[in-house]
Order: structure tokens, then C-alpha cells, then sequence
């Protein structure tokens, strides 16, 4: 965890109402707080900074923090939130300060004043027992259930403890304008301390979060933001020269990037996305990349025209299907309190139509990954395995067998399975599925 900024009343300020915000869950934290900075120009980056890790710090802490909160409430500081009753955020920031960042009240005093710092030195001092293990996890009650069915008691506690720590940042370099020896050592010269990830080739680690927007490396397209598992997932696509390749779900273009890198600019790379926002937001890195053989198209739906067209005409096909997003969490902890076990069911129906349309470009002998930043085996496992039994022109080719014909150290069987307290990235699940050649 980078070192936060010096609490002053300007900062918890900012991290309190940008909190109030957030605490709602109606909209993605990020986004919320990128509106909320727009509207407070008057902050400073430290001020933005220490609002920013506060308001994430305590969204990962939620529920215990709350839960001490409470307990030593005045029922003046209780309001009414989603998606239960609250404590003020104010508290929740204050408590934030000092059971995760260590700072103690007596040494706040000066800052939040008298009255603040007694009711946390009285909050600190309250025995509060064993907790619930959902609750001590910080984490619903529902994920709690799944997740320990799968993993067992220590392992979901090792799992969720990693999903709970803010996620450092991965870099991948463009293989068409830089090789990664040469862009650590650029990084190395900029005071950075970078390193190769253990899995992607391709891949960088950097302790810290420095920003790196107005870097050359970066506006020259040689580096791009992207988590290793993501990188892999390009991998498992495998896509070879000349080929047509369609990223059906392309998001904000990481994996798109990644893939014409592979393809080193040759074939016909479309960029599917049922977002034209997204797709405009992907133009700049796409003129960064130096790419010509990235074709982005706005989809109606998974049936529009443009896909009946193509229809088994596609080598490769890559499906990062919208999820839960439960992988993550590392990133955007307000995830786990914005999702509910009864939104499953309806992202299931959605990821199965969006396969099986997918699915129609394929050619005889192509390859479709079919992979989803989710922790869940209704969106993963199990969706694929239905998938396989209505299709069967489509088998399963095992990921680890993929990705050792590339002189990648990775097995976690016949999926790609990653979670972060094993392999250091997001929670991700992957399935290589080749369509007979027949």
C-alpha cells in the first residue's frame, strides 16, 4: 500500500463526501469519483489522492467497519443507506484512518478534533469478539457461502484476503515498438521499481501506483495498463499472422491491443462492442498502438447483421464475457456490494447468448476463448460444460496445453483458473474451445 497522504481537514472532507457518494452503490465507485472531482477542482492531487484511497479503503472494509461503527453509535450518526442502515461516513473515514492505516487517534486529535478522537479511541477500545467469517471478511454473506463450498475455510480466507488489498499496476509492452528488457529499463531510469510478472511475456509489475499518462513510453503506445491474467487470455487466443480474428466483447480494447500486437499488425482484427462510448474511448489507444489492422464496430446486440455476416468465416474468436466481475474486486471493491445472488441467473441467460452467437463465427478448425472475470462456477464451469453439450462440434482443448506450446510456466488444468493470492492477478477464468475441422 503506497503511503497516504498527511490527513488534514481539507482531505477527510473530500474523502467524506465523495464516501456519501459511493456509499449508496448506485454507480460504479470510479466513476462516481471521477464526477465528483470535476466538481471539486479546488483539490489538489494529494487532496485527490487521499480521498481517493480512503473512500476505496473503506469500501473493501465495509462491513466490519460499519459494524464497528455502529456498535458505538449515537443515533445521530446513523443515517439511511443502501443497501442497509450506516454509519455516518465521517466515522467510517475516521475509522478507516486508523484500523487501516494505522494512525492513532490521539494523533489525530489536532486534525478531526476532541470529540472525534474520544469516540475512536472508545470505538478501538471495544471488544468486539469473534465475528461471522462472511462479515470478518468483509465480504456478502452470499459470495461467502459460494466461495467456501469451492475452496474450503483457509483458502477462501487466503482468496478473499488478496481480493481485499488494493491491486499494484500491471503493464504490458508493445511488442511491435519495444521488447520488455528495454521497457524495464526505461522504467528503472524513471526511479520505478519494475519487474518482469511471472506469466506473460509480455507482462511488467510495478510497486506503487505512479502515473504514467504523460510518459513517452506511454504516449508513444510502447506500454499499455493491463493486468497479466488479461495479457493471458490474449495468449490463449494464440492468434497467428493473417488471420481474422474477432474480440466480440471489446470493451475499452486491452485484449483487442494485445492481440493485433500478436498478429503484428497483419490479418483483420475486428473490435466488436455493444457500446459505441466504450469503442470511442478506445480510438486514442488504438492511434498509440500503431495497429492498421484493428476494424472496431458498434453492435446492435450479439445477432446484429455484422456477425451474421461473418458467420464461420472467423480463425480466432475471443469472448470476455460481461460478469459479475467478482475477479476484481481488487480494483473496484464496491463490486461485491453492488451485485446480489439473485442477478446470477440473469448474467447466466446473458453470457449463454452471447457464446452461442459467438460461436456462429467460428470456421472448421478455428478456436473460440470463451473466458469472464468471475469467481462463480454458474458463469464459468458450468455455463461452458452446457455449452459443450449442445454443441458438439466444439471441444475442449486445455488451456495449459496452450499456453506450454508458448513456453509458459502455467498450469492450472484443462481451464485457466487464476486467482490472486495464487498467481498475483485478477480472478480469472478461461476456456480454449476449437470447432472441429469437419
Amino acid at each position: 500500500m503506497d503511503a497516504l497522504p498527511a490527513p488534514t481537514p481539507l482531505r477527510i472532507d473530500a474523502a467524506t463526501q465523495a464516501l456519501s457518494l459511493a456509499g449508496t452503490f448506485a454507480q460504479p465507485a470510479d466513476q462516481i469519483l471521477h464526477q465528483f472531482f470535476r466538481t471539486r477542482r479546488e483539490l489538489g492531487q494529494l487532496d485527490r489522492a487521499f480521498a481517493a484511497e480512503v473512500m476505496f479503503a473503506v469500501l473493501r472494509r465495509w462491513r466490519t467497519l460499519q459494524q464497528r461503527a455502529l456498535t458505538t453509535a449515537t443515533p445521530d450518526d446513523v443515517l439511511p443507506a443502501a443497501p442497509a442502515a450506516s454509519a455516518s461516513p465521517r466515522r467510517l473515514v475516521l475509522l478507516a484512518l486508523t484500523s487501516i492505516y494505522g494512525l492513532s487517534a490521539r494523533a489525530l486529535e489536532p486534525v478531526i478534533g476532541r470529540i472525534d478522537a474520544e469516540w475512536l479511541a472508545r470505538s478501538h477500545a471495544l471488544d468486539q469478539g469473534s465475528l461471522p467469517p462472511a462479515l470478518a471478511l468483509d465480504i456478502p454473506d452470499w459470495l461467502y457461502q459460494r466461495l467456501h463450498a469451492k475452496h474450503g475455510v483457509e483458502e477462501t480466507a487466503q482468496l478473499v484476503g488478496a481480493l481485499n488489498q488494493p491491486a499494484p499496476l500491471d503493464l504490458r509492452v508493445n511488442p511491435m515498438k519495444i521488447d520488455r528488457p528495454d521497457a524495464l529499463g526505461r522504467l528503472h531510469a524513471l526511479g520505478l521499481t519494475a519487474r518482469a510478472t511471472p506469466y506473460s511475456p509480455l507482462g511488467m509489475r510495478i510497486d506503487g501506483r505512479p502515473t504514467l499518462g504523460r510518459e513517452p513510453l506511454y504516449e508513444s503506445g510502447s506500454i499499455e495498463v493491463q493486468d497479466e491474467g488479461s495479457q493471458l487470455l490474449a495468449l490463449l487466443v494464440a492468434p497467428k499472422r493473417r488471420e481474422m480474428v474477432v474480440d466480440f466483447c471489446a470493451g475499452a480494447g486491452g485484449k483487442t491491443l494485445a492481440l493485433g500486437a500478436l498478429m503484428q499488425s497483419t490479418g483483420r482484427l475486428y473490435a466488436f462492442d455493444v457500446s459505441a462510448r466504450r469503442l470511442k474511448a478506445f480510438e486514442p489507444r488504438l492511434k498509440r498502438s500503431g495497429l492498421s489492422n484493428v476494424h472496431p464496430q458498434v453492435l446492435e446486440s450479439e445477432t446484429d447483421a455484422r456477425v451474421k455476416r461473418l458467420a464461420g468465416k472467423i480463425d480466432r474468436v475471443l469472448v470476455d464475457a460481461p460478469c459479475t466481475g467478482l475477479g476484481t474486486l481488487r480494483r473496484n471493491p464496491d463490486m461485491k456490494w453492488r451485485q446480489s445472488e439473485n442477478a446470477i441467473a440473469e448474467m447466466v441467460a446473458k453470457q449463454t447468448a452471447i457464446l452461442a452467437s459467438s460461436a456462429r463465427l467460428v470456421k472448421p478448425g478455428g478456436r473460440l476463448v470463451y473466458a469472464t472475470c468471475s469467481l462463480l462456477d454458474e458463469e464459468n464451469g458450468d455455463l461452458v460444460a452446457s455449452f459443450l453439450a449442445a454443441n458438439p462440434t466444439f471441444t475442449l482443448i486445455p488451456a495449459n496445453e496452450v499456453l506450454r506450446a508458448q513456453g509458459i510456466a502455467l498450469d492450472t488444468g484443462p481451464f485457466l483458473e487464476l486467482l490472486p493470492h495464487r498467481h498475483g492477478t485478477d480472478g480469472f477464468f478461461a476456456a480454449v474451445l476449437g470447432r472441429s475441422a469437419g
